[in-house]
């Protein structure tokens, strides 16, 4: 089992930046994969980015260039540090670790608000 708990989430005037967290505890030994979502009112969830172990990392075109996803592995944490936000920015950004045992688990956290103002 691995618990997921995202921070760092709130009001925002556009142009502004946000930095979000996402602590994971229990069983983090065989996380291979962690990744930020998010989901607007009405919309469907979608991936803004994701980060492997080893570094690799995948944006959503509409973050590109404007968000960046990093990961202590030490501290069990991931990160997603937003510049430059914009309105449509805003959703409930949710953290995901994808667990590699024998099979594939996904586990999510509780997901944390992100408003931008215009």
């Amino acid at each position: 089992q691995v618990q997921l708990v995202e921070s760092g989430g709130g009001l925002v005037q556009a142009g502004g930046s946000l930095r979000l967290s996402c602590a994971a505890s229990g069983s983090t030994f065989n996380i291979e994969t962690m990744a930020w979502y998010r989901q607007a009112p009405g919309k469907q969830r979608e991936l803004v980015a994701s980060i492997t172990r080893g570094g690799n990392t995948n944006y959503a075109d509409s973050v590109k260039g404007r968000f960046t996803i990093s990961r202590d592995n030490a501290k069990k944490t991931a990160y997603l540090q937003m510049n430059s936000l914009k309105p449509e920015d805003t959703a409930v950004y949710y953290c995901n670790a994808v667990v590699v045992v024998v099979a594939t688990r996904a586990y999510w956290g509780q997901g944390t608000h992100v408003t931008v103002s215009s």
